[in-house]
């Protein structure tokens, strides 16, 4: 691994890269190479990751350029939203949604970016205000979701705004403002919700594992460190303390999958994904795969207090820079993006939003350091 560039999490970060995706809609879902592609439009999946990325960013630097960024994804996500508390998720470059609803992992992915941005204390009241009006008018969606990422990433969302003092209310600029009304994000409906998710993505896993397999399907697919890491924050929110158990279980089993002899992570691939009882598909190797098993180690390493957590933390962090299977750094030194992956050839040199993202969010969890 000789030739493993810039692994110490230390080095300053650069929004430009996000803000060349970006126009006064949101960011744009795809690439070629490191131009947007306006014909493939944007989501509110990519917007909600992106708007964890800008809220990261501002906490870090405490500049107007990435206040801007919170304000536009924001402002997608507001738009996206229906009025029963739904939210759509692909639009064209014309400004014009294509679906009534989006699907339930993008449910779950703007309740988990609307809790980071309310949890962080430097953005604006106003801002924060928004998000919570949105979270309330979801809550009746989310009682009905039963896609487990989608459940994992919504659990992620609702736990973070209860860790948050005063989130469960309006904020005002005098102590004299009108206070919200009983039904406005009420807490015991909220911490029901946590528990009732938490017991459906425990239930999913007691009905899969076995002695070999500690796992919540028969297959290991895509955004799978969410599950471990969502357990692990409704664990703290429940008395049930099966959920750390699984959370633990279910993470030293993906990470035996994922972290080889070789001393590197490589992700499922997602070329064929990883059934029961059959060799994983070595390829394509995907950011967002490295940066959400980050986000659980660290987790897994905050609350259980085990050193190889925040080992496998940081290998997950050192996978973009050159740590990994092919030992090349997927950070464009040139422009700050971040390659789509790692083929069986190479890298995928086109440098989606997705991607930027995830590279944004590891950074800035290792960052603090």
């Amino acid at each position: 691994m000789e030739n493993v560039i810039d692994s110490t999490p230390t080095s300053t970060l650069s929004a430009d890269y996000l803000r060349r995706l970006t126009d006064d809609t949101g960011i744009f879902q795809h690439t070629k190479f490191g131009i947007p592609d306006r014909s493939k439009g944007y989501t509110s999946d990519d917007n909600a990751r992106a708007l964890i990325a800008a809220v990261l960013l501002y906490k870090t630097k405490q500049d107007q350029a990435s206040l801007d960024l919170v304000h536009t994804y924001l402002a997608f996500i507001y738009h996206a939203q229906n009025e029963n508390g739904s939210f759509r998720n692909f639009m064209d470059y014309n400004r014009t949604f294509i679906e009534k609803t989006g699907s339930e992992d993008c449910q779950g992915r703007c309740l988990w970016a609307l809790g980071v941005t309310i949890a962080e204390p430097s953005i604006p009241d106003n801002l924060q205000n928004t998000c919570k009006f949105m979270i309330n008018r979801a809550l009746p969606f989310l009682e009905n979701i039963r896609a487990p990422r989608a459940i994992g990433y919504a659990l992620i969302g609702l736990t973070t705004m209860l860790d948050t003092p005063g989130a469960l209310t309006y904020t005002f600029p005098f102590a004299t403002g009108e206070k919200s009304g009983a039904s406005f994000l009420p807490r015991t409906r909220i911490e029901s919700l946590i528990q009732n998710m938490g017991i459906r993505l425990h239930n999913l896993y007691q009905g899969h594992a076995s002695a070999d397999w500690h796992w919540f399907e028969d297959k290991v697919t895509y955004g799978n460190a969410m599950l471990p890491w969502a357990l692990f924050k409704a664990s703290q929110h429940s008395n049930t303390a099966a959920f750390q158990k699984t959370a633990q279980e279910s993470l030293d089993f993906l990470a035996e999958l994922t972290f080889v002899s070789e001393g590197y992570f490589k992700p499922i691939g997602s070329h064929g994904w990883l059934q029961r009882g059959k060799p994983a598909a070595p390829y394509d190797e995907q950011p967002i795969e490295a940066s959400e098993m980050l986000m659980a180690c660290y987790e897994a390493y905050k609350i259980l207090g085990v050193q190889k957590y925040h080992d496998q933390a940081l290998l997950c962090y050192q996978w973009f820079h050159g740590r990994n299977s092919r030992n090349e750094s997927l950070i464009d030194r040139q422009t700050g993006g971040c390659y789509d992956g790692i083929h069986a050839v190479g890298l995928n040199l086109n440098q989606g939003s997705e991607n930027i993202v995830s590279y944004c969010m590891a950074h800035a969890v290792m960052g603090n350091e």
